[in-house]
């Protein structure tokens, strides 16, 4: 699983969700039921992950000829799909850098189509999560720092965030999600108003089988927590990016502790998160310095749900 997980870009859960609901692959299994795929399956997946990338729904092309699916996808022969490719696809940091270069042009002309054509080339060729690792995050990074040195202005900045949001919000359309998928609620606290990597959080746990509700910028710890109280959430998500110096922000996540549940599991990321630890400490509060650590995390909440709280 997890080579077919790193070639074709989809995570474990869709893989066995479209195996199991849509019957698009049906790999073998072994002695100890480990689920065994052909080179040929792993191309099928691959297609069927770029197809729906394009905006078609999963239940209408899981059993689509291999011939239909390349047609849809946009590739001409099955070559271009071997594993082998696939793999130096997902992984070239050549590819990604040049992704980056050119988002950041559209937006400097704020090109909103110029910036969906660079997402969706950069998911079809680096798979969902190198699109998140590869390009959306570095984005994130290099458009802070952009903004923060005076050279990008906060139009651009907020122009940017909506076109990935949108992006985003499409891209995880196709992800069929159980009813007992667990919940994240992701928001940005009270004078937080950077909002990219609120939403290059929630992308990301979609994609990794959570059910999200993102709230978006700068809420009252009140109103976080009621969003996770009527939405059942087993944990939350705080995108802390600048400032980094505000006064106010401890006593607001101070609030934050009093209101939530006990059982609810908190992480905190971006770039300021380091100014605030000791307050994020006082939470209960997990930081998460990139994808990987929000991965894990997500990972630890959703095996030991007795014990979330004390993950946090």
């Amino acid at each position: 699983m997890k080579s077919v997980v790193q070639r074709t870009g989809l995570s474990p859960h869709v893989i066995r969700v479209w195996e199991k609901r849509y019957g698009a692959v049906e790999p073998r299994r072994t002695a100890s039921n480990r689920r065994l795929y052909t080179d040929a399956e792993v191309r099928r997946l691959a297609l069927l992950h770029a197809v729906t990338r394009a905006g078609h729904s999963i239940g209408t092309i899981a059993r689509l000829p291999d011939e239909q699916l390349r047609a849809l996808a946009g590739w001409s022969d099955e070559a271009s799909l071997s594993p082998g490719t696939l793999n130096h696809r997902e992984f070239s940091s050549e590819h990604s850098g040049d992704f980056l270069l050119t988002a950041l042009a559209t937006i400097r002309r704020m090109d909103a189509r110029g910036l969906e054509s660079v997402l969706m080339r950069a998911s079809l060729e680096l798979g969902s999560q190198g699109l998140l690792q590869k390009v959306v995050a570095p984005l994130a990074s290099r458009l802070g720092d952009l903004w923060q040195d005076g050279e990008l202005t906060a139009a651009e900045e907020h122009f940017a965030s909506g076109v990935v949001r949108g992006f985003l919000a499409h891209l995880a359309r196709p992800f069929a999600l159980p009813e007992n998928a667990p919940g994240l609620v992701v928001a940005t606290p009270v004078g937080q108003l950077h909002e990219l990597g609120a939403v290059l959080v929630s992308a990301a746990a979609s994609s990794h089988g959570w059910r999200v509700t993102y709230l978006g910028t700068s809420l009252p710890a009140v109103e976080i927590a009621g969003a996770v109280l009527r939405t059942g959430a087993r944990a939350l998500a705080l995108s802390i990016v600048y400032p980094a110096d505000d006064p106010n922000l401890p006593a607001e996540l101070a609030a934050l502790k009093r209101h939530l549940p006990a059982d609810v599991a908190v992480v905190a990321g971006g770039r300021a998160v380091v100014a605030y630890a000791s307050a994020l400490a006082s939470i209960g509060a997990e930081v998460a310095e990139d994808l990987r650590d929000l991965y894990s995390f997500l990972d630890r909440v959703r095996r030991s749900p007795a014990q979330a709280a004390d993950v946090r």
